[in-house]
């Protein structure tokens, strides 16, 4: 789930682990890469992520010390 840090709740005004609130979704993301579903809570904002093949796997070094595969 993506929310504040702050708290438990969605609200980052309420500290610590208050009782009795119902927390809302406002959206539910997909990270299609990782094949799973997330709700996000509050304002909170993602950043993207990985693809299924990451970038790495496209990255070499020569034998004679070039690096290959980066864009």
């Amino acid at each position: 789930m993506a929310k504040t840090h702050l708290s438990i709740s969605h609200d980052p005004d309420v500290k610590g682990a208050p009782s009795g609130y119902l927390f809302p979704i406002r959206d539910i993301r997909a990270a299609t890469g990782a094949r799973f579903l997330y709700p996000l809570g509050g304002t909170m904002q993602t950043m993207p992520a990985l693809s299924k093949v990451p970038a790495i796997v496209n990255i070499d070094v020569t034998t004679e010390g070039v690096i290959t595969g980066l864009r």
